[in-house]
């Protein structure tokens, strides 16, 4: 007679049987040193201030006759052909002229060149964001240039491990180059699954840095959540990041809510010669983890110590369906919001290159050809913002301070 599995046997078959995109749970080592994390506690990472991250009871109710409801999803998507940028490949074969540029190449995948250095932040290559290839937000642009084109890479970071940031086949393919990994806490195990080796991965806690070829990279607080399974454990953190060369410094938001921790890192990191900053994927129904256009503004401003210096660039928004809002709304709400603080903005086509420092940036409105056009039309301050974008506002000394989402489009943990 055969005696019963005992539970150990059983969770190992069971892990055995997961979704290679699933990644991996922290364990040994990794786990315990989640666990020693100040920001581990009663077995979950916590929030900065506290986050609701997906809509529930009655509220998913009426999420779902938004989400569904035949006008508002006509109004989510491009009504042509995004305009991608046709000579990314060609533009940066020269390094810049300036020491810094950046690409985006769409969502929150940004190539950052910073005083001789590659960093590649967030790369989604793949055409899901889930662990799916039959179902899940499918892009609605062609990625601008084959990722082994951009050439050498020397460090990619990832925020978080939700599938719209941490994508398995991209991952797969930077396995096999020299790459180092610049990771939060938890967030190894994934890769490590994935065939990338343990000696190149930078795992980080909130407020600790890595230095690689020169460059420092701090990983640095954000209001969101985690999780890739059917079961969110919330043990891996997830985090923005500052970037620090020699001459130059840059901030990426990865997904967050809105929080007054941005006031804490650009005082102590910035202020930043660009930022990135998430502006789409929001609802009323999520407020905590992603930012409006205005809150996304309002954390620009505070990384730069509460003017408007550096320039902004929006991202997380025109590649993937991710929320109720209009797809064109994010970028309008964001040349609308600097308009009202007097900051730059970038706006560039996906994978249109530029340098924040150089006087010169994308700055037309190029979604209004595609985009279905908003009840009244379009409005003059988003023409204002646009036009103002050109000038260049140099870095100021800080001063004093005063998805992701769970949607019935999404794979499960978004």
């Amino acid at each position: 007679m055969t005696g019963a599995a005992s539970p150990h046997s059983l969770r190992a078959r069971m892990r055995s049987l997961r979704p290679p995109a699933f990644g991996a749970d922290p364990a040994g080592e990794r786990m315990a040193r989640i666990r020693r994390s100040p920001n581990f506690a009663d077995g979950v990472f916590r929030n900065p201030e506290g986050a609701r991250t997906r809509p529930s009871g009655g509220s998913m109710v009426e999420f779902a006759k938004i989400y569904f409801q035949k006008e508002a999803r006509a109004r989510r998507s491009p009504l042509g052909e995004v305009p991608v940028h046709p000579t990314t490949v060609a533009d940066l074969a020269a390094p810049p002229a300036s020491g810094l540029r950046l690409t985006w190449t769409g969502h929150s995948s940004v190539l950052a060149e910073i005083d001789g250095r590659r960093v590649l932040f967030d790369p989604v290559w793949g055409e899901r964001c889930s662990p799916f290839t039959f179902v899940g937000p499918k892009r609605l642009h062609p990625v601008p240039a084959p990722l082994a084109a951009l050439g050498t890479v020397d460090v990619v970071v990832i925020s978080h491990d939700h599938y719209d940031h941490l994508d398995l086949p991209t991952i797969r393919a930077l396995a096999g180059t020299d790459t180092v990994f610049a990771v939060p806490l938890g967030v190894g195990a994934h890769l490590e699954r994935w065939g990338v080796a343990p000696d190149r991965l930078r795992e980080l806690d909130w407020n600790e840095s890595a230095d690689v070829h020169g460059i420092r990279l701090t990983a640095t607080p954000a209001r969101h959540f985690c999780g890739r399974g059917l079961r969110n454990q919330q043990h891996t953190l997830w985090a923005s990041w500052a970037v620090a060369g020699p001459e130059h410094r840059i901030y990426h938001s990865g997904d967050t809510g809105y929080f007054t921790g941005f006031q804490d890192i650009g005082a102590e990191h910035g202020p930043f010669d660009a930022t990135m900053i998430q502006i789409g994927a929001y609802s009323e129904y999520w407020p905590d983890i992603h930012m409006t256009p205005a809150e996304g503004m309002r954390a620009h401003l505070d990384l730069q110590g509460g003017t408007p210096s550096g320039v902004m660039l929006p991202i997380h928004w025109g590649t993937f369906n991710l929320a109720p809002h209009p797809w064109a709304e994010p970028a309008e709400g964001t040349v609308t919001a600097a308009a009202g603080a007097g900051a730059t903005v970038a706006l560039p086509r996906p994978g249109e290159p530029f340098e924040p420092t150089s006087g010169f940036l994308p700055s037309a409105p190029w979604w209004r050809a595609v985009a279905p056009a908003p009840a009244g039309g379009w409005t003059a301050s988003s023409d204002a913002a646009g036009a103002t974008a050109h000038a260049v506002t140099a870095p100021q000394a800080p001063s004093p301070r005063d998805e992701d989402t769970g949607t019935p489009e999404a794979a499960p943990s978004r």
